[in-house]
């Protein structure tokens, strides 16, 4: 193991670069112990995890985000009233893959997926990117706790914006989703793509992150196209296969919902 100096510095040039200057501390430290514990020499190692880091978050949120200006017009749509504040969530929510391709099923995706589910009081949103601009769609009670969690400080601080705009109590937060959600109970958890992303950090995120999450359903789905919009039906298979591994032997209720660019599950722990 490298001396903790030479991991602080690691983290500080990672930190350093302008892609990742607002990468949460503790989860490009995680990043950059793995790298360092592979024997690579100081360069290498940045090398490395800024490729990491790219593969789990970078790719997915387009280049040149204004985090001032998208609220500056979340908040004047949100004076026009519902419509005008949707058109402005989905403008915003073109900047991101995973809601860019959720986009064209929005307004049929989340009514199958929460039907039949008890009352919900506290909602927790895992690996979340811009997927909190989709509340308006989801039909959550007032005054739902709505706490989510992504890698990035200044993403995680325009969440918090956008949430002063919506009747709910919501919380954004930047840090490593696979260390200390054990304090986070909920009534439901979204893993929505998330699962891909970790299992590029940790081979065996997801079966940890599937069963450390205290949620009573968790709603957990898998891309069914790559980010250059190519769909095949080897990668759905395979990550429905992926999928039963994970949750084999757990117990678990388990429901399938089929969307055009995306496979969903939903479990029931109880």
């Amino acid at each position: 193991m490298k001396s903790e100096d030479e991991l602080a510095q690691l983290v500080a040039a990672i930190r350093g670069t302008p892609k990742y200057r607002h990468v949460a501390p503790d989860f490009a430290r995680a990043i950059a112990e793995q790298e360092l514990a592979k024997g690579r020499g100081w360069k290498e190692a940045l090398k490395a995890a800024k490729r990491k880091l790219h593969q789990v978050a970078g790719a997915y949120l387009d280049a040149g985000v204004h985090y001032d200006a998208w609220l500056q017009e979340l908040r004047a749509a949100r004076l026009d009233g519902e419509a005008a504040l949707r058109a402005a969530c989905s403008q915003v929510m073109k900047r991101h893959a995973s809601t860019r391709e959720r986009l064209p099923f929005l307004d049929d995706f989340y009514a199958p997926l929460l039907a039949g589910l008890p009352p919900l009081h506290t909602v927790l949103d895992v690996g979340c990117g811009l997927h909190p601009l989709a509340l308006p769609w989801m039909g959550l009670p007032a005054g739902v706790e709505y706490l989510a969690i992504d890698v990035y400080e200044d993403l995680a601080a325009f969440l918090d914006g956008f949430f002063a705009l919506l009747p709910l109590r919501g919380r954004a937060a930047a840090g490593d989703a696979l260390r200390g959600l054990g304090a986070h109970h909920a009534d439901l958890a979204f893993l929505l793509k998330t699962v891909p992303c970790l299992e590029q950090v940790e081979k065996t995120a997801g079966r940890r992150l599937l069963g450390a999450i205290p949620a009573a359903v968790l709603l957990v789905s898998f891309p069914a196209q790559s980010l250059a919009g190519r769909r095949g039906r080897g990668m759905e298979v395979n990550y429905a296969a992926h999928f039963q591994d994970l949750v084999a032997g757990s117990g678990w209720t388990v429901e399938r919902f089929d969307f055009p660019a995306e496979l969903v599950f939903r479990v029931r722990k109880g």
